[in-house]
């Protein structure tokens, strides 16, 4: 049985495809329409799973969808009418003309832009699966067989937490809080507070490591912890229940942290201390929520999902102050896994069949093959050297080890926000002035932003305080004081640092090439960062080279093909011939 997840009408629209259990494609919009947090209807995506596949739409099962349009309509009905007339910007970005297209008509819009966009095609019966029961599902792929499931996001059908159960293949929603009481809304409207855009919320989350406590006891107001892991927010401080994006903020709210930033205006010691207390909020509640949970239910394992869970500073503190044995937060904890979640729920919960597979690695989008990157390095007019694998680990290694910036493009692409080693732009730790260099000459980017260590998942314990695998760059520990000096670059001003553990499994190529730094130097880590310069991650070869020639990158490698070529004649043809366009800079890392 293949089921297509997918989703439209909303941010990070995407597709999925799950055969018999088994995950066989996770494809984002964004990284094939080129638009960072996209609202478009998921046309590239489904025409490229189509051309993967062999298939037509109408040849799928069913196609799933991560809304469950009965509890919008008793949300719409319940909320939004009495307290948010004016606008539904909460609950769909890009809604129609009429107030409740898109939300009481959710299929009906799909079916409509499927035939828009893809004339010909037919889209097989829809089911609709709640938007938290399709987060709550990335337990069905956890290593776990029973867990405590934790959904916290900007919103869902019906709520921004839900606390779930799971247990073989089946889950059980235990409660949810309301609406409003959302921490991610809160997160996001404090991130366009100051001064950044909608989705750029790690931006501020590594903004906090500057500042000092000095406004937390305040903020910390806007929240009241409630018994039982729930809480509620103080509304005197917010207005978005009534004016939804365009005044999220009471006056209250201003004369407690001041004015907004605007774009472009220095960052100073208040805004610092504003994103200081804004994580530590966070953290307080995550924690009370998890603490509670872990109180109430068996399990020792923890599944933290939604996009609260991409807080990875906050996930630390989970791992040391929860109480559980492990967790685990999938690569696509956000929107962008929804598709696949929802596909999922169908499987298991909705068929009732058993279990199957583990989500160990992230590497479910698209591969592009030897012929399509021998011709666009060839198209692009830059000579290239094609290696054997053990040749190639040996150059990238020692380059690495030389103080190069090496892009690095393999495989097929990760799904989720984070490069985890097939779309990522590598450097050595082993120099503190690395990080600021890649900041200025090559994601031309915030100086305060770090970067992630990947290490050897043998050695991780010896480099940061950490006892678990996290191969998705979903946790920031502690790094060793011992070690820091040795991982000058790796390390954040507050002494963390977002890693991806590696193990051989997973990406054995990946592995091979940090065993062999780690050989060169003494030391099995490398900083990675995502292969773009602000914008969606590559996907195509083309991308990763245009990406290539618009930066101070100095060694590119595509699959085989080796290459430090930048002839000024390639690069304009380049240019010109791949019209790689920074559409949109939200959230690029």
């Amino acid at each position: 049985m293949r089921i297509l997840g997918l989703v439209s009408q909303t941010h990070d629209t995407g597709v999925a495809l799950v055969e018999n259990g088994a995950i066989r494609y996770v494809l984002e919009e964004e990284r094939h329409n080129r638009e960072k947090h996209t609202l478009q209807f998921p046309k590239e995506s489904i025409e490229a799973l189509l051309r993967a596949t062999g298939s037509r739409l109408a040849e799928f099962d069913v196609v799933t969808t991560p809304w469950d349009t009965t509890r919008l309509k008793r949300t719409f009905a319940k909320v939004i009418l009495r307290r948010f007339p004016a606008s539904l910007n909460l609950l769909r970005p890009n809604a129609h003309t009429t107030q409740d297209s898109g939300v009481i008509t959710l299929n009906f819009w799909m079916r409509m832009d499927a035939r828009k966009y893809l004339p010909g095609e037919r889209l097989p019966k829809i089911v609709n699966v709640g938007h938290h029961e399709s987060h709550a599902a990335m337990f069905f792929v956890s290593p776990f067989e029973d867990a405590t499931v934790i959904v916290m996001d900007g919103f869902g059908d019906d709520a921004a937490t839900s606390v779930f159960s799971g247990q073989g293949n089946r889950l059980e929603r235990h409660w949810h809080g309301q609406f409003f009481d959302s921490l991610g809304m809160i997160y996001t409207f404090v991130t366009r507070h100051l001064g950044f855009e909608a989705f750029e919320e790690g931006t501020v989350m590594a903004l906090a490591a500057l500042g000092s406590d000095r406004l937390a006891g305040e903020f910390k107001k806007v929240v009241r912890l409630e018994p039982d892991g729930r809480f509620t927010l103080d509304m005197s401080y917010f207005s978005y229940d009534s004016f939804g994006m365009l005044r999220p903020f009471r006056q209250k709210f201003l004369d407690a942290f001041g004015p907004a930033r605007q774009k472009g205006e220095p960052l100073t010691a208040h805004h610092h201390d504003l994103a200081y207390a804004l994580q530590a909020m966070t953290e307080e509640v995550v924690l009370h929520v998890a603490r509670a949970a872990r109180r109430q239910f068996p399990s020792r394992n923890l599944c933290l999902v939604g996009g609260v869970a991409l807080n990875c500073v906050a996930n630390a503190r989970l791992v040391r102050e929860a109480g559980f044995d492990r967790i685990w937060v999938p690569p696509c904890a956000s929107d962008t896994g929804a598709p696949l979640g929802s596909a999922l729920w169908h499987w298991h919960q909705t068929l009732g069949k058993p279990r199957g597979e583990v989500m160990d690695h992230a590497y479910h989008g698209l591969a592009y093959g030897d012929v399509e990157i021998e011709r666009a390095l060839g198209d692009a007019g830059l000579t290239y050297e094609r290696l054997e694998d053990a040749q190639l680990i040996e150059r990238v290694a020692q380059d690495l080890a030389d103080g190069r910036i090496v892009g690095w493009y393999q495989g097929r692409y990760e799904i989720g926000p984070r490069a985890l080693g097939n779309r990522s732009i590598l450097a050595s730790p082993l120099r503190p002035d690395v990080r600021d260099t890649i900041n200025r000459r090559v994601k031309f980017r915030e100086p305060f932003r770090p970067f992630a260590p990947s290490v050897l998942e043998e050695q991780a314990g010896a480099f940061f305080e950490i006892d678990q695998p996290d191969p998705f760059m979903t946790m920031a520990p502690r790094v060793r004081p011992a070690a820091a000096p040795r991982i000058p670059a790796a390390v954040h001003v507050d002494g963390t640092a977002r890693i991806q553990t590696i193990s051989r499994a997973a990406n054995s190529r990946y592995h091979a090439l940090i065993e062999r730094f780690g050989q060169i130097t003494g030391v099995p880590v490398l900083l990675n960062t995502s292969f773009n310069k602000q914008e969606p991650i590559v996907t195509r070869p083309e991308e990763a080279i245009s990406c290539f020639l618009r930066t101070d990158m100095e060694v590119l490698v595509l699959g085989n093909c080796y290459t430090t070529a930048r002839p000024g004649a390639s690069v304009e043809r380049a240019r010109r011939r791949f019209e790689v366009i920074e559409i949109n800079t939200r959230g690029g890392e």
